[in-house]
């Protein structure tokens, strides 16, 4: 894995090189997407039968697209009882951290007559896209579906791709009848996305889409948001470790290793103080390589946004850290509390040498969906106020108004809108 001194120009090269994996960037792929959005819009549920079967090699139709209360059982029957047992556990965890997101409506009352407040309301009907085939990961359903669950969405739909034999992974519907989706419809891709936006004969429109996908869904997203609400535009996996001479370069490594094997545009990314740890975790890579079950592609990942980073100073990996915004975000130096107030930037952030990574992806409780590719200096994990919406609350009594009212007039009269002020006269004209 390359070692590189960490200086200005080293940075901005970096940064530049990890700005092109966000699918922000690839145009190419616009025009195909929004034909196959402009199909589903017109056609509905024939253009959903017909896309399932030139891109999964599917056949579904009407009395198919469904999943049936006997595919959830076979499911529960082919699935490995100790995943299931796993499953439940985690459940409870990303439930009860989730649990303690949720907000309340509140009114405030003042003795002349004012009440103000904020009315919470959960939304309505909410859209969930899951991957299928070879990306079939049941920690993501947990992850989307549940904070849906505990704000109190009414209908909860799960979309995802079948394959070959029509059929979805069982643990992928293990996962979603454990998290509490209410109905599962056989269909992926943009055209899955163009179904919950727009609606067809069966699919229902959603007021919001969230879950992870490839750039076709990605970009479906995008551009369908308005119609509806969307989570985020997600991007490649990625993960950043500050660590220090004390760390431990196996466990930097591992780590590092762990986000490299999702995809080829993943991101790993070490920046220390210490260029002896930098020489062992490079070493202790290279070991782990032959290893591992997905080299080939992590090779590829770590040849492409791979970077052991040496900084002077730890401000200075502080702040490069910052200014990268990671997806996950490890810290394992001798004092990991102190960097850890001294971060403003990260998804998630993994406290000491024990907090490995895949922990928050699976099992710890916090949400594992989470802002990419520099989007967390604005963006936040998937949380349970994603899935609710907020009303003011606005009431005055006649002598609350009184008071006021020339001063409400003056200012909508400064604007030129004389029948904003005069909705105010009108209520005390003599």
């Amino acid at each position: 894995m390359r070692i590189m001194k960490l200086e200005q120009e080293a940075r901005k090269n970096l940064l530049e090189d990890l700005l092109k994996r966000s699918p922000n960037q690839y145009y190419e792929f616009e025009k195909s997407v929004s034909q196959i959005l402009d199909k589903v819009r017109e056609e509905g549920d024939q253009a959903l039968f017909s896309y399932t079967m030139q891109f999964d090699h599917a056949k579904i139709d009407k009395s198919t697209i469904r999943v049936t209360d006997e595919e959830i059982e076979e499911a529960y029957r082919l699935a490995d009882p100790s995943l299931i047992r796993v499953i439940k556990k985690a459940l409870g965890n990303i439930r009860s951290y989730h649990e303690k997101q949720m907000q309340r409506s509140w009114f405030d009352a003042q003795p002349d007559g004012t009440i103000l407040g904020q009315k919470v309301t959960a939304l309505q009907r909410v859209g969930v896209y899951v991957p299928g085939g070879k990306a079939a990961y049941p920690s993501s359903v947990l992850m989307n579906i549940v904070p849906a669950r505990v704000a109190g969405v009414k209908e909860i739909i799960m979309v995802t791709p079948p394959g070959k034999d029509g059929k979805v992974t069982p643990n992928t519907l293990v996962a979603a009848k454990e998290a509490g989706a209410d109905v599962i419809y056989k269909v992926g891709g943009a055209q899955a996305i163009g179904a919950l936006a727009y609606g067809t004969e069966t699919i229902p429109k959603v007021d919001k889409i969230v879950g992870p996908g490839n750039i076709y869904v990605a970009l479906a997203k995008k551009a369908v948001y308005g119609h509806v609400s969307i989570d985020a535009i997600a991007g490649p996996s990625e993960i950043l470790v500050i660590a220090d001479e004390t760390a431990n370069p196996r466990y930097v490594a591992a780590d590092l290793l762990s986000q490299a094997e999702h995809d080829e545009l993943a991101s790993a990314i070490l920046v220390t103080t210490s260029m002896e740890l930098a020489e062992k975790v490079s070493e202790e890579i290279d070991g782990f390589l032959k290893e591992l079950s997905r080299a080939e592609i992590i090779r590829k990942s770590l040849d492409n946004y791979g970077y052991i980073l040496v900084a002077d100073t730890m401000e200075e990996a502080i702040e490069t850290a910052n200014e990268i915004a990671s997806e996950h975000l490890e810290i394992q130096t001798k004092d990991p509390y102190d960097v850890m107030t001294k971060i403003r930037n990260a998804g998630a952030i993994f406290i000491g040498e024990y907090s490995s990574e895949p922990l928050g992806d699976y099992f710890a409780g916090p949400n594992h969906v989470l802002p990419t590719n520099g989007t967390a200096k604005f963006f936040s994990p998937l949380s349970v106020d994603d899935f609710i919406k907020k009303s003011s609350i606005i009431a005055y009594s006649r002598d609350a108004l009184e008071k006021i009212h020339t001063e409400i007039e003056t200012f909508a009269k400064a604007e030129h809108l004389t029948a904003h002020a005069n909705s105010i006269h009108v209520r005390f004209e003599k």
